[in-house]
């Protein structure tokens, strides 16, 4: 692509007040889905004709006051909007297709790196020489969505991967159940949370659990136990990263202990009997050299996790690696809101995390309203077709009409969302 003619036949001037570089706010309306990751960059709110199309537009100086205003009280109260905000958009939108029959829970936990020594909470933690901010967050999703954000919360840059991880779960599950999830729930987590805590929560909601156990003597004696003609081969349709190298499988073999009682030293009320399933690889660190005797042995990686799901032994196994989805979304956030946590005070940043958590809601929620493509597109691809489109506005009759680009290519799927979102549907 080239400018037409020669550059000397082409100029600009920021001179025209009834434009709007973001139409899709219209349908769509937050600065968080217009792109803005800092309070700073708010802004860009504020052009052209935004006023004549949004009320109650702020200043970043006024939302950075108010931001600030926030105490841990505040911030709770925002959690529980947000969480009838997810079961609004789940009920009005078709956000989580196949809730009613199988649901799964994703909980993780991620560090945030922070700059400046004055905000409140960043500490070193686990990277060394880093200081951070370390929040967790649960997604929903069912096999037929991609995942929306259930619960958030701020925590302490040295906090423990599990701190309060019983009480989040709880509430996780509690807000799956007000988005519409009312069949099968499994909560799918890492290693930091296997704990009886998170399992006991897990029971206390009717839910099932997906844990990731790692290999301490227990684990690692049941795992040897296993004998070699129970192994099942399992082959991937698109290879997978390892967990403990990164490096891509697409072979692995699977094995499942029907009864294994976890937590056995603690009083008998806490211990837990489930299935232990594991995953083993082939442990390629140490490749065999050219000319010498090959392996006698073959030595593996196990990758076990703890799970009363009642599926069979290798969807089971396939379900639960799915919890990699969760990590798609906190991605997401570090290439969009949270790629700063802006303010020096702690429960400003609690409350701006819950808002993205919001905004990516009605995000996935507007995708979901559009088409089949959008539904399950990220969520940049959803700012580039629907939000980031820019209008020239009309006024005639007491009546304001936005002239969109000629040829734009979703024009239809945008026609749609608007059509949508200003005569909305009845519940789903």
């Amino acid at each position: 692509m080239q400018v037409s003619h020669t550059s000397a036949a082409v100029s600009a001037a920021f001179d025209d007040p009834n434009l709007i570089a973001y139409a899709g706010l219209v349908p769509v309306v937050a600065g968080m889905s217009a792109g803005a990751d800092s309070i700073d960059d708010l802004n860009v709110l504020r052009h052209g004709a935004m006023p004549d199309v949004f009320a109650g537009i702020r200043a970043p100086s006024t939302l950075g006051t108010f931001l600030r205003s926030f105490t841990h009280g505040h911030a709770l109260q925002l959690h529980a909007v947000h969480r009838r905000f997810l079961g609004a958009l789940a009920a009005h939108t078709p956000l989580l297709p196949g809730a009613d029959a199988m649901a799964f829970i994703d909980v993780d936990s991620t560090h945030k790196r922070v700059y400046g020594r004055t905000k409140q909470g960043a500490e070193y933690g686990r990277f060394k020489g880093i200081r951070t901010l370390h929040p967790l967050l649960a997604t929903v999703c069912t096999p037929g969505s991609r995942p929306v954000i259930a619960g958030v919360r701020m925590r302490r840059g040295k906090a423990a991967d599990s701190r309060g991880a019983p009480k989040f779960v709880s509430e996780a599950l509690a807000t799956a159940v007000e988005a519409g999830c009312t069949g099968t729930r499994i909560l799918r987590a890492d290693s930091q949370f296997y704990n009886a805590g998170v399992i006991a929560a897990c029971r206390r909601a009717g839910a099932h659990f997906s844990i990731t156990t790692g290999m301490n003597p227990s684990i690692k004696r049941a795992v040897h136990s296993i004998p070699d003609e129970e192994w099942q081969q399992i082959s991937y349709p698109t290879a997978v990263p390892d967990p403990a190298t990164g490096e891509l499988i697409s072979d692995a073999e699977v094995a499942e202990i029907p009864q294994y009682t976890a937590f056995s030293s603690r009083k008998k009320a806490e211990r837990v009997t489930a299935r232990l399933i594991v995953r083993r690889v082939r442990d390629l660190a140490k490749p065999a050299v050219a000319g010498e005797q090959g392996e006698l042995f073959p030595l593996w990686r196990y990758h076990p996790f703890f799970t009363d799901n009642p599926a069979e032994t290798l969807q089971a196994e396939r379900e639960h690696r799915h919890h990699a989805v969760v990590e798609q979304v906190i991605a997401d956030s570090k290439a969009s809101a949270l790629a700063h946590l802006p303010s020096g005070h702690f429960h400003a940043n609690a409350a701006w995390l819950t808002l993205w958590a919001m905004t990516y809601n009605l995000l996935r929620a507007t995708g979901a309203l559009t088409s089949a493509f959008h539904a399950k597109a990220t969520t940049a691809t959803l700012r580039t077709h629907l939000v980031q489109i820019p209008a020239r506005i009309a006024r005639s009759a007491r009546r304001i009409t936005l002239h969109l680009p000629h040829n734009w290519p979703w024009q239809h799927a945008w026609t749609h969302l608007f059509d949508t979102a200003h005569d909305p549907p009845g519940p789903a």
